[in-house]
């Protein structure tokens, strides 16, 4: 196998992540450094350029091929740019064309869940699977997908927006786009918080008074991280609200593989990571109840945190067509 080397640049609201590494899925170097939120429209752009000149040589450089992007949205591909993003404070944040210029190399540019899913097939426990969906469950909930070994991406890179299939009719919970019943209202690590107290008020006081949660929602500071900790610390409510939100879970893979027919659906992001088995085995067990087609394999990515670096490395050997 010749070897061939590449830039991967993970674009998050709060981190910008470069990485210099191979098309075997090797990262040699990286860096981490925190997202501009002050200055101009072109002050992300200028902070990868100067994370990529700190973080490679002259002669590293010119042995790359390509850089590779995958970032928060939306995004407008035929612009190479994010608009209008309700994470950062720039209506219009341009990627390609500025790096372009600077560095004389092709860019490469897709949403993070769907590079993520790049990076699955190429890398991670995806090769060879032609059809293939990869969740994130972190502070917001997204995906990627593959049918029939074609990348799906849409008219503007935003096909993926999983997080925002309605998995409760009546809409109790409002997510952060401002519409009703979403899964990410429900699911998702920033509003995991949301749905305790909504289950706090259907069961009443003097169910939930002993658990540390009602405390720390009395005190206006519990975190997606403190439901799965009580729950593993043998806290009985956190263990029913990790219950439901495993069913939630569930009703939002069943929707994904009765659009999708996936093989495998693999499953990443800081819920998923930080807490696999209470994750994943509620989506086990309950999928059935919801899917109609034959329910895949599914697992947690092997490719852990990196897995949207390894997938803009992957992007430039493997451009979507």
């Amino acid at each position: 196998m010749v070897i061939e080397y590449a830039i991967g640049v993970d674009v998050g609201a709060t981190n910008l992540r470069v990485a210099f590494g191979d098309n075997r899925g090797k990262i040699y170097k990286r860096i981490t450094e925190r997202t501009p939120t002050t200055g101009d429209e072109l002050a992300i752009s200028h902070k990868i350029s100067e994370m990529i000149k700190n973080l490679l040589t002259r002669g590293e450089l010119e042995k790359v091929k390509g850089i590779g992007i995958g970032t928060i949205g939306p995004l407008d591909l035929k612009r190479g740019a994010i608009v209008n993003t309700p994470n950062l404070p720039f209506k219009y944040i341009p990627l390609r064309e500025p790096l372009q210029e600077t560095f004389k190399l092709p860019v490469y540019i897709l949403n993070d869940c769907v590079t993520a899913v790049v990076g699955e097939r190429y890398f991670g426990i995806g090769k060879g699977v032609d059809n293939l969906v990869y969740i994130t469950l972190s502070t917001g909930i997204g995906g990627g997908v593959y049918v029939d070994s074609h990348l799906l991406i849409g008219k503007d890179g935003n096909a993926h927006e999983i997080g925002h299939i309605v998995i409760d009719y009546e809409g109790r919970l409002v997510c952060g786009c401002g519409k009703r019943g979403h899964w990410e209202a429900y699911c998702s690590g920033k509003n995991i918080p949301n749905f305790v107290k909504l289950l706090m008020k259907d069961r009443g006081r003097k169910e939930v008074e002993k658990s540390k949660l009602f405390k720390l929602v009395n005190e206006g500071r519990l975190t997606a991280k403190d439901v799965f900790d009580s729950a593993k610390g043998g806290d009985q409510f956190a263990r029913e609200v990790v219950e439901e939100i495993g069913r939630l879970n569930a009703i939002g893979f069943a929707n994904v593989t009765n659009v999708y027919d996936p093989e495998l659906i693999t499953v990443g992001g800081s819920v998923a990571l930080n807490n696999p088995k209470l994750v994943i085995e509620p989506i086990r067990r309950y999928i059935d109840e919801y899917v109609i087609n034959r329910t895949p394999k599914i697992e947690i990515t092997p490719l852990g945190g990196d897995i949207v670096l390894l997938g803009a490395l992957a992007l430039v050997f493997h451009p979507p067509k």
